[in-house]
């Protein structure tokens, strides 16, 4: 695995108010004496397309809160053919395993998007879930959010068109980002989705023809979101269904005192 943090900042170095987790979803809707605990441990990192940050059956030392990044979750195959289970951006965490138990993972981490997150050391991590407090509760919550996200693409990527697929997977994909510009090749796209390039390609080239999307070499932007869920299948929406009932607003976006 390559080398991660060259350029990293330590957010331990940083005064309280200094502090801008609340990027990160999980992390803003910590009250302060839950948060002042994981503070002085959090680093921020800076994630660079396409590095691995678990690999199958290693140790996990480290778990993420994205911010600016989003990192995708799958499994490679012995032919070396891989297929996205999930996304996670600032809506959560990388890492459910050092809560759950296992430890590691079968499956892969990769950064699909770059950019930035907080990284926890594990034993922070399972200290504080095991006082109980609200951050045991978010994690858990968010852990079956993000089970109904795998069950749910694996069903898509069964039933539904490529088009589809691509569809959902830019909707959710632009829901974690502050803009509708997404840095990434099609070669990158067919592989989180587990197709051919050229079923990609057909599919972005009809949602460019009908003026959803626009794509040139190594960029895909969102134009029209309204249009791009008229021809998504139900699966976008029961992913964002179920992360609202379990996490809503009410919850990760409290005043923290």
């Amino acid at each position: 695995m390559s080398t991660l943090y060259s350029q990293q900042k330590k957010t331990s170095e940083l005064p309280l108010c200094e502090y801008n987790t609340s990027q990160n979803h999980l992390l803003a809707a910590l009250p302060s004496a839950e948060f002042e605990f994981l503070a002085p441990n959090l680093e921020l990192v800076d994630l660079p397309l396409g590095e691995m940050i678990y690999e199958p059956g290693v140790q996990l030392q480290y778990a993420y809160f994205p911010t600016t990044s989003i990192v995708s979750l799958h499994y490679v195959m012995e032919s070396g053919s891989s297929a996205e289970s999930a996304g996670v951006g600032n809506e959560g965490m990388v890492g459910i395993s050092l809560f759950m138990g296992g430890g590691t993972t079968s499956s892969s981490a990769v950064v699909q998007i770059a950019g930035e997150a907080y990284r926890l050391e594990r034993r922070i991590l399972k200290q504080e879930f095991d006082r109980g407090g609200l951050l045991q509760k978010l994690l858990l919550r968010y852990t079956q959010a993000l089970m109904t996200q795998m069950s749910q693409t694996a069903a898509c990527n069964r039933h539904h068109s490529v088009e589809q697929q691509l569809c959902r997977w830019l909707l959710l994909t632009s829901d974690r980002m502050p803009t509708n510009d997404l840095v990434i090749t099609q070669e990158w796209v067919a592989g989180m989705l587990g197709v051919r390039r050229e079923g990609v390609t057909e599919a972005a080239g009809n949602l460019q023809r009908a003026g959803l999307i626009n794509y040139r070499r190594g960029h895909i932007s969102v134009l029209d979101r309204a249009g791009l869920e008229k021809r998504v299948c139900e699966c976008y929406a029961v992913v964002k269904a179920e992360m609202n009932r379990l996490l809503p607003d009410d919850i990760l976006y409290r005043q923290r005192t």
